[in-house]
């Protein structure tokens, strides 16, 4: 039924006095906002799982039927597992809210603060059973008669024989082996890491003795085999043994192991490898192996993989690192980056990335049942490699943009080679040269698909033949983002799935699904043209259940039901659809002016589940059969929201002075009278508009406007879609915003004195922006603002290392050149320049750890209009990032926003820190929120 409908039904039973009788939003609320979160259905879909958690304190797990019948629920339960028979429900337990609290305010150590728990319940007795001290737990893959988990324990014991002396408290770790049907447990002590076999009936895991004990014997890797009972140790010794990795049929097993000194700078890792017939597990790779490029080693950092077929072992090699010479006195020797114009990357970047490009391996493959051969597959040129799914396959998937790195500084794409890799011979084949776009390998190796997006072109290379075709050659349609709006070439839709054969590749354009053969033999419109006909975008919605497709690539077979999502760009509604075959429109299975998240199925797709929401209602979890006409409702979450003043959403459509089509979404209070007058606060970023459906809680936000708050009280919120023009991003800004304001203020009941403006980040760049051309906002609000491209420019994004350059020459900031190519352009856009033109008071948050927009440009936009004497104040909230993550910054930072708007587009009171601002010898004593 459509919402507004049931709106004016609303209005029509209980009339105004009943709404009139809601109160309005307010700070207190936030805390205890529910959301879901961790919905999952079972393999057989009879049972439904999820978390519902407020933003903060203590949440609940529940689980459900298919028949909405309450199964089990445990209080603060959350990452649960449902056994593979679907007997036992197995899940951690969080420590209390209130007990995590106390437990920081008097600043315990990490290791004292309280523990997770572990429940474990029978379904069909309701017997639940609890541990504590629980660190993890791990259920093999297909078996369902045992779990293991690892819990912390403490012991106690004398540091000296003399009673006088105190008590030095140790931890053990117990691995504990649970055994479903009797309850009985398995214990093994001093357990470090632990794994099971696909199977179940293997366990492996790894002792540690305590680090001053030399006598012990007890360190190693062990194996117990659940069948015989038996207990067996296979490696022996102190060290470092992890990655424990099972090839599909538990007959093999391979790991990581360093033996070396614990302070060695150096770990000298190996890979060790074990099956049944041999008495311990032998290393089968190490430095000295041949095959091993010299000066390389065993990556310790790398991951372990065996093909479904058991024959190949992947492990990551690396160079051997060079190390420190510890000898060095520190206060004798400089501490300095030496910034080169040739690096690939920038210093910042490369210390950004240190751990991880320490940690970098590169893919090689051993043979443990063909002569145990090492074949090195790429060197430390090239980017990480990929496999097919299964792995069986000759050829891996290769890519090197070494040379071209450095381009990245004003690009964020770098051309890459594109290389096929053979497992058996290492040989390599060139694919692609100088490509900007991804490449990725087919299902059965035979085939590599790219997109090259200087072109916009998909294309297929057949690796035995090395014959290329151009898959979307001579066709109507892009295959591009049709609505780019930036410098850079537009990015291509991407793929849906390959054929069911392997033999094709399902690609998308802004609407519709198209088919085509690799070889180039056929292709055809998949969804009969009918997404843009209707201007619906559909996409695929792979629904291979997680427990069951392991080995499954993403494949779209039309000859099974496939389920399509939809997206309708002029209505906004969202909903499913079912494909119907070559040359059939797909049929509408549901639309609705929802939004529908989070479709699951079971693993015969008669049961799904899916959450839905609109503005007015938050998301809910529903069940419903394969025919999609029995929708059930498991979850009613946030049933307060009914004894406050909401709002409504609806879209809104004008045309700009230059003629554009325009649209903006308006948010308008539940108790909206059309008598009364209101004020306007737009928020922008980009286009938002597709979001007319989304919920959105109450909570405070990381700076951008809480759009409930200020609707439930009293404000007019408008979101504006704005498209930009290259080289006149704030020209764009003005086009689109101001018009759209204007637009509503023809409106008798918009009060056209009392209009504010909030962006954040991209927003807060236009904020500023518009301030410096127009005085009809009476309040601006701009967080983390650019205000001067042209030091901007030249500056760095500290959380990545990155220069800045790339934005303006092609991405967000839409200037499209250089500085010196377009010095004008640069100057024009950068509010800084014109800020003496400002009329409308301006808080700006600019904060000393962010991490994307350097903060001294809103000192300097702060520092300009204080030299201007224009009314301006900024937060810097003491080392938070670009977008606020601790959440007593996001509750202050609501605060002070309301009060602000209030001030200035309701006539309320200034606070203190508006009025005479806070001094820093009150810091911390006052936060300035009275009001005299």
């Amino acid at each position: 039924m459509n919402k507004k409908i049931i709106l004016i039904g609303l209005f029509a039973m209980h009339g105004t006095a009943l709404l009139a009788q809601k109160k309005p939003l307010d700070h207190t609320v936030y805390d205890s906002w529910q959301s879901l979160s961790a919905s999952e259905i079972s393999v057989s879909g009879q049972y439904i799982s999820f978390q519902v958690i407020p933003q903060e304190g203590d949440g609940n797990f529940y689980v459900k039927d298919n028949l909405n019948k309450a199964v089990f629920s445990l209080p603060r339960g959350y990452n649960a597992r449902l056994t593979r028979d679907e007997k036992h429900i197995i899940s951690l337990i969080k420590p209390k809210f209130v007990d995590t609290r106390q437990a920081k305010i008097k600043k315990k150590k990490a290791e004292d603060m309280p523990k997770d728990s572990l429940a474990v319940y029978a379904i069909a007795t309701g017997k639940l059973t609890k541990y504590a001290d629980v660190k993890s737990y791990k259920l093999a893959e297909e078996a369902s008669g045992y779990f293991s988990f690892l819990t912390d324990g403490k012991t106690t014991a004398p540091t000296d024989t003399t009673a006088s002396k105190a008590k030095k408290t140790t931890k053990i770790s117990t691995l504990h082996l649970f055994d479903l049907a009797t309850g009985d447990t398995l214990n093994f002590q001093q357990v470090d890491q632990y794994d099971f076999n696909k199977a179940g009936d293997k366990l492996v895991f790894t002792k540690k003795a305590e680090a001053k004990d030399s006598t012990s014997n007890i360190a190693g890797v062990y194996l117990y085999d659940l069948t015989n009972k038996t207990l067996k140790k296979i490696t022996n010794g102190r060290g470092t043994y992890k990655n424990f990795t099972f090839d599909d049929f538990g007959n093999q097993l391979a790991y990581l192991g360093d033996r070396s000194a614990e302070k060695s700078l150096v770990k000298d890792f190996n890979l060790y490898y074990y099956t049944a017939q041999l008495d311990t597990a032998r290393i089968a790779v190490q430095k000295n192996t041949t095959g091993v490029p010299a000066n390389w080693a065993v990556s310790g950092d790398g991951d372990l993989k065996f093909s479904k077929n058991g024959q190949k072992l992947f492990l990551g090699l690396a160079p051997i690192p060079r190390v420190r010479d510890t000898t060095l006195v520190d206060f004798e020797h400089a501490k300095v980056d030496v910034w080169h114009w040739q690096d690939d990357y920038l210093q910042p970047q490369q210390l950004v990335n240190l751990k991880k490009d320490l940690a970098q391996s590169y893919l090689s493959v051993f043979y443990p049942q063909q002569g145990n051969r090492v074949i090195p597959l790429v060197d430390d040129k090239f980017n990480p490699v990929r496999t097919t799914v299964e792995a069986n396959q000759e050829y891996v998937l290769a890519t090197t943009d070494f040379g071209r790195r450095v381009q990245t500084q004003w690009d964020y794409r770098s051309k890459q080679d594109v290389y096929v890799v053979s497992t058996v011979s290492g040989a390599r084949q060139l694919v692609a040269e100088n490509l900007s776009g991804q490449a990725v390998l087919s299902p059965d190796a035979q085939y590599v698909l790219y997109f090259n997006q200087d072109n916009g072109n998909w294309y297929s290379y057949q690796i035995a033949s090395k014959k290329v075709i151009v898959l979307n050659d001579g066709l109507p349609v892009s295959f591009v983002d049709e609505d780019n709006d930036m410098p850079a070439k537009p990015s291509g839709y991407g793929m849906a799935a390959w054929g069911a054969n392997g033999k094709g590749v399902y690609l998308y354009d802004k609407f519709d699904i198209w088919y085509f053969a690799l070889d180039g033999s056929d292709k055809y419109l998949a969804t009969n043209g009918y997404g843009r006909a209707s201007s619906t975008v559909l996409r695929y919605k792979n629904l291979d259940h997680t427990q069951t497709s392991k080995w499954k690539s993403n494949t779209l077979d039309e000859r099974q039901r496939v389920i399509l999502t939809a997206f309708n760009e002029k209505t906004k509604e969202n909903g499913f659809y079912e494909m119907r075959g070559k040359r059939k429109d797909p049929k509408v299975i549901m639309m609705a002016p929802h939004v529908f998240r989070n479709l699951q199925a079971s693993d015969d797709q008669k049961q799904f589940i899916y959450t839905k929401e609109d503005y007015v209602h938050s998301p809910d979890l529903y069940v419903n059969t394969h025919t999609f006409k029995k929708e059930e409702q498991l979850t009613a979450l946030n049933p307060q929201q009914a004894n406050y003043n909401w709002g409504t959403a609806e879209l809104v459509q004008w045309s700009t002075p230059a003629g554009h089509q325009a649209e903006g979404i308006l948010y308008k209070p539940e108790d909206f009278d059309p008598n009364k007058k209101y004020p306007v606060i737009a928020y922008f970023y980009e286009k938002l508009t597709d979001g007319l459906y989304n919920y959105q809680a109450p909570a405070p936000t990381p700076s951008r406007l809480n759009i409930p708050y200020f609707v439930s009280n009293g404000y007019l919120v408008f979101a504006p879609d704005i498209s930009y023009v290259t080289g006149q991003p704030g020209k764009s800004a003005e086009e689109y915003i101001n018009s759209g304001m204007k637009h509503l203020a023809q409106n008798s009941w918009v009060d056209s004195s009392k209009l504010g403006i909030q962006g954040q980040s991209w927003g807060g760049y236009q904020v500023a922006h518009l301030i410096t051309a127009t005085d009809m906002y009476a309040a601006a609000w701009a967080g983390a603002p650019v205000v001067n491209m042209t030091s901007a420019y030249g500056g760095i994004r500290w959380q990545t290392g990155m220069s800045r350059q790339f934005q303006y020459e092609n991405t967000q900031s839409r200037i499209g050149k250089t500085l010196w190519e377009a010095q004008d352009a640069y100057l024009a856009n950068s509010p800084l320049f014109h800020l003496d033109k400002v009329k409308t008071p301006v808080v700006i948050m600019a904060n000393d750890n962010d991490g994307a927009v350097p903060w001294y440009q809103g000192i300097e936009m702060f520092t300009a209009l204080r030299r201007l004497q224009k009314p301006v104040w900024m937060l810097n909230y003491n080392g938070d990032e670009h977008n606020l993550l601790l959440r007593q910054n996001r509750k202050d930072i609501q605060i002070r926003e309301q009060q602000f708007f209030d001030h200035y587009l309701k006539g309320a009171p200034a606070p203190k820190w508006l009025k005479s601002g806070i001094p820093a010898k009150e810091k911390g004593i006052d936060w300035g929120f009275s009001v005299d």
